[in-house]
């Protein structure tokens, strides 16, 4: 252990915690990770299973547990949104068409950011709206780098299949043109925290008429953009923290 608080057990619970942190674990590969004894490691694992911050997938493996990730998500976020709001505003004058920010919540994805086109025919997603997971193209965003295992349940009602999720990750983003809602059109892209993972889409959406059936052509480099310069900002914002 290359440091130690002196507290015994919280420096081995920190053990365990980093170790999952590389992704899941069984209780035998733990016990690897850690150095840890056996009876020691799974010990602290349901210890810490018991508080959730430590979890099980769907083979009994030891993962970090929601808790954890509702901690770091709570920072995260605040420094999502601090970020998004100009990247946003910038995405909407150079467009021309709303702009949004998803996350997903449970089968749901919830806008937690928008600028809005002045005037004209647009579409207006209200920050707190709740959508679905089942159409769009923020929602394909934030299914496309979801493990293969976890899709199965998404897509059973879903107006799009896993060849066209596989479609979003090959280019890095997404369409729908009516998708989601009659006479609208939008482009996704991901967002992605210093970790390389998906945290949020950004999206702008309106009328087909004048995204025309074949968005992506038109708006695609623009919403991928913002995505990269929203994805730098949560990474330098990590880097500054540390």
């Amino acid at each position: 252990m290359d440091k130690c608080s002196g507290v015994g057990v919280i420096d081995k619970s920190v053990l365990v915690l980093d170790a999952l942190a590389a992704g899941p674990h069984s209780l035998a590969e733990l016990v690897e990770s850690t150095g840890l004894p056996r009876p020691t490691a799974h010990r602290l694992a349901t210890a810490l299973e018991f508080h959730l911050l430590v979890g099980r997938d769907a083979d009994g493996r030891f993962t970090l547990g929601p808790r954890i990730l509702e901690l770091a998500g709570t920072i995260r976020e605040d420094r999502l949104l601090t970020a998004a709001g100009a990247i946003l505003n910038a995405l909407c004058e150079q467009t021309g068409e709303s702009a949004q920010l998803y996350q997903r919540v449970g089968d749901q994805r919830v806008c937690v950011a928008a600028s809005e086109r002045s005037s004209g025919l647009r579409d207006t997603v209200p920050v707190g709206s709740l959508l679905s997971m089942h159409a769009g193209s923020a929602a394909q965003v934030l299914l496309a780098w979801e493990e293969p295992s976890a899709l199965r349940n998404d897509l059973q009602d879903a107006r799009f299949g896993a060849g066209a999720l596989a479609r979003v990750r090959r280019r890095g983003w997404a369409e729908s043109v009516g998708e989601r809602e009659s006479g609208v059109a939008s482009v996704s892209a991901p967002v992605l925290d210093a970790n390389g993972q998906v945290v949020a889409a950004i999206s702008v959406s309106g009328p087909i008429e004048r995204l025309s059936r074949s968005p992506g052509q038109r708006h695609a480099q623009r919403v991928m953009a913002a995505a990269a310069s929203l994805s730098d900002s949560l990474r330098n914002d990590q880097r500054t923290s540390h």
